[in-house]
């Protein structure tokens, strides 16, 4: 994989988590003036939770400027984990701000207040609301594109604050048309539940990758992939992992070929595996593939039509899945598929 493309990528992330900030701290003042208007405890909650967006932005940015830095002596493979220990904290944070909006809502049940202003309230955090989606989806979306953990992070974070605003408009239309303003508080612990549960599937995800979980979703599509498109000299590929350094996917594996091949056929037949795999997931990912020469007992499982030290006639392909593919055996037919 060229050091450049990565490097470039990580700028690329740099500058979409910029305009992130920059729309956090804007929104969040909008929101504060929103809050002065009203005495909300709805609009409240949001300005509170984006004083998180704010700081989390702030810890992504500074995430992904570690990211960014290129490998060293001490970093071998580079400073992409720095992007789960953002993406931790912030999903900590967001569920910290969670549980401070369902103690300001319980507040506002105990001691009602009188709602101001609603309709101008309405419309300033209505457009806190589109801004936020848009900027969080095109922030998903490149870090999709990028397998970047802490862009994914900001963008749901800023999604879910548009979900959380449109509960506090309807909320507040509500207690315009129907002047029952304890529906404030009310529907503020709702929302509190939503933000609670995206900052524990953001904490939940970035804790898989800073202890290399493996990620089945991603191991199964790489593996229907393989089978897809397997040639008759991969008689056999076991023991894959996939490790995750932020925006970098690091594959390893054991590939089985022709024990009669020399060092150059064996390496051809490397290059077409990885070029394979680079094909479908991208540049950006880091193949260590180790060569095995096949066994007897490899023949029952051997597609190859035209090998001339056949041993044993062929009887079944074996379908690589999730279950045999992880383990480091060769395999044969007792091995379930």
């Amino acid at each position: 994989m060229p050091e450049i493309f990565l490097l470039e990528k990580s700028k690329e992330n740099l500058q979409v988590q910029k305009w992130v900030v920059v729309t956090a701290v804007v929104l969040f003042i909008i929101k504060i003036i929103a809050y002065y208007l009203t005495q909300s405890v709805a609009v409240l909650t949001d300005a509170l939770e984006s004083t998180v967006n704010v700081i989390a932005g702030f810890i992504g940015l500074y995430s992904l400027y570690i990211a960014a830095k290129p490998r060293d002596a001490d970093h071998p493979y580079g400073h992409g984990k720095a992007e789960f220990l953002s993406a931790a904290v912030e999903g900590a944070l967001i569920t910290m701000a969670g549980f401070i909006i369902i103690y300001e809502a319980i507040y506002g049940l105990i001691h009602p207040h009188v709602v101001k202003k609603i309709d101008f309230g309405i419309i300033l955090i209505g457009i806190t609301g589109a801004i936020n989606f848009v900027v969080g989806y095109i922030s998903v979306q490149k870090g999709k594109k990028n397998n970047s953990l802490a862009l994914i992070a900001s963008g749901k974070h800023l999604q879910s604050d548009t979900y959380s605003t449109i509960g506090i408009i309807v909320a507040l239309a509500l207690i315009y048309f129907t002047k029952i303003n304890w529906m404030d508080s009310a529907v503020s612990i709702i929302l509190a539940g939503v933000i609670i549960y995206t900052g524990y599937n953001i904490l939940r995800t970035s804790v898989a990758g800073i202890m290399d979980e493996a990620d089945e979703k991603l191991l199964g599509k790489l593996i229907s992939y393989l089978n897809n498109n397997r040639r008759e000299n991969w008689m056999d590929v076991h023991n894959l992992r996939v490790i995750k350094y932020g925006g970098v996917l690091h594959v390893d594996c054991h590939l089985t070929v022709p024990w009669y091949f020399n060092v150059l056929e064996a390496h051809t037949e490397i290059d077409a595996f990885s070029n394979l795999i680079r094909k479908e997931f991208g540049e950006t990912l880091e193949l260590f593939v180790h060569s095995d020469a096949c066994l007897d007992f490899s023949c029952n499982i051997c597609t190859k039509h035209d090998c001339n030290v056949r041993k044993h006639p062929f009887e079944k392909r074996i379908e690589w899945s999730l279950k045999n593919l992880q383990p480091n055996v060769k395999h044969r037919l007792s091995t379930p598929s």
